[in-house]
């Protein structure tokens, strides 16, 4: 194998520049397109998506047990990845195992240059890079990445031809379509050229969200698999292993993708449909098994394996949402699966009926119900009024629960004095360097992270922000030179060696 060693200099915003040597292979060696798929990824059909704070090591580790040949990790936010060597290693280093491979780490980012050097760090720990164009929520928007990114086509440009020159692993990405057909498949041909070596195709616009979600279109991911010469993923519209099937056999693309059919269901690519309590069971046991793992995560994950049951049996609800540990978590999953068990023991004629397909302690998918029409009211058509928004106002001025989300609301409960009227809100004055907000006692009016900063370069005391780099010092020296000092100052030489870099 041929490369090239090249020395490189990381610039990482506030911090000193970062020196290191970067390995970059010989684009002879890196398998490309179908190579790729067919070699690294084994040809996988079966892919469980990149989903935040939700596919972590030990639902990928669950995923594989029961069908998934590829997984993603969670998306990755390559500015934090650059700068934080904890981020890193929580979310990426410390989760490598021989068994979560082929892996796919995936980042979102605005930046090309960032961009590469999150990926430089990352690209030793996984079998290739995805940049996400995919995500439609809110904070994508605040942040300028995700599916936001998909008219700036000069950009996504500049930064796939970067990675596709610089990393040693295959780029990648993961896309929503445009409205029209013709104009994604141009989106799809300019990732392509660019340098993207395999695509995911999310058939929903980046409008089709939450109550809006409503049918993905396979006729585009059809009409981009036809177009381009490098494998296909194709995401929506997945909840049983039949779906896989159709999918397959409509658009004619080389794998699946599923979101939240695999989170409903781990066992959704063995195409069965298990009790619910033993694929928590079973995912408790992973976690157990390879730690760490956030609690949040193991909750999210439990609420929802039980969607369907929880609806029922809600009590337990607010048990599961106060564990404070795992063994918790574990004894709500218990007492859920007894409370299941017994109403199997009996007649079929007294469960409790739903409208699921099946019983609701059964592994099936969670259907979203569909937006209410505003011009019917209890299914009778409404009389013809003048048209009207029908969006709810953020906040009204009297802060009644009426006029709140229900998050406000259930903060409001634990809360009664907490007010949402942003005229009432306090205002803090910014750090002059960053913006962030200042500590209201720090004596070079900055944030803390910034007086950090300023009071280390200084040797300088905040008692606002607790900081003693001073103090500390001049102890070390009366310690190292037997109280000599001059002018109530330490000798430089002696600071150096008293006061350690605490970033």
């Amino acid at each position: 194998m041929y490369f090239t060693v090249t020395h490189t200099i990381v610039h990482v915003p506030h911090r000193p520049a970062v020196c290191g040597w970067i390995i970059t292979y010989c684009s002879m060696t890196k398998p490309r397109g179908f190579e790729f798929w067919r070699s690294t990824l084994k040809g996988a059909r079966y892919v469980v998506a990149p989903m935040v704070d939700q596919s972590e090591l030990a639902w990928r580790l669950l995923s594989r047990r029961h069908g998934a040949e590829l997984c993603y990790t969670p998306m990755l936010h390559a500015q934090v990845f650059v700068r934080d060597a904890n981020y890193r290693r929580e979310n990426l280093y410390s989760e490598v195992n021989q068994e979560d491979r082929p892996l796919i780490a995936q980042f979102c980012a605005n930046d090309p240059e960032v961009f590469i050097q999150a990926a430089l760090l990352a690209q030793d720990y996984c079998d290739a890079i995805d940049l996400n164009l995919g995500c439609p929520q809110m904070i994508a928007k605040r942040g300028h990445y995700g599916v936001f990114l998909q008219d700036e086509w000069d950009l996504l440009e500049k930064m796939i031809k970067l990675a596709d020159e610089k990393l040693a692993v295959p780029i990648t990405c993961k896309i929503r379509v445009f409205p029209e057909i013709e104009k994604t498949v141009k989106y799809a041909k300019m990732l392509e050229k660019a340098g993207c070596q395999l695509l995911t195709v999310h058939g929903r616009t980046k409008d089709q969200k939450g109550a809006l979600t409503g049918i993905a279109s396979w006729k585009h991911i059809k009409a981009v698999r036809e177009a381009v010469n490098i494998p296909v993923f194709a995401n929506g519209n997945i909840q049983h292993l039949s779906d896989v099937q159709r999918c397959m056999e409509e658009t004619g693309v080389q794998g699946v993708m599923s979101a939240e059919g695999n989170l409903h269901n781990p066992a959704l690519f063995e195409g069965c449909s298990p009790p619910v309590w033993e694929m928590a069971e079973e995912y408790l046991e992973v976690v157990e098994k390879h730690p760490p793992c956030s609690l949040s995560y193991v909750r999210a994950h439990i609420f929802k394996l039980w969607h369907h049951t929880l609806q029922i049996h809600q009590d337990l609800r607010e048990e599961l949402a106060k564990a404070k540990n795992v063994a918790g978590v574990a004894e709500v999953n218990r007492q859920l699966k007894q409370r299941c068990q017994e109403e199997m023991a009996k007649d079929e004629s007294e469960w409790t009926r739903t409208d699921l397909p099946f019983p609701h302690w059964i592994c099936q998918p969670y259907v979203r119900p569909p937006p209410k029409d505003p011009n019917t009211e209890n299914g009778q058509k409404a009389p013809e009024t003048k048209a009207v928004s029908v969006k709810r106002a953020l906040e009204d001025s009297d802060g009644s629960n009426d006029s709140l989300s229900k998050n406000k609301q259930k903060k409001k409960a634990r809360n009664p004095n907490k007010n949402f009227c942003p005229e009432l809100k306090p205002k803090y004055i910014k750090c002059e360097q960053c913006g962030n907000p200042k500590g209201n006692k720090c004596v070079f009016s900055l944030c803390r992270g910034c007086c950090k900063r300023k009071a280390f370069k200084e040797v300088a005391d905040c008692p606002g922000h607790g900081l003693r780099f001073k103090t500390k010092a001049l102890k070390q020296c009366n310690s190292d030179t037997g109280g000599g000092q001059s002018n109530g100052k330490p000798n430089s030489q002696t600071v150096s060696t008293a006061v350690h870099d605490p970033l």
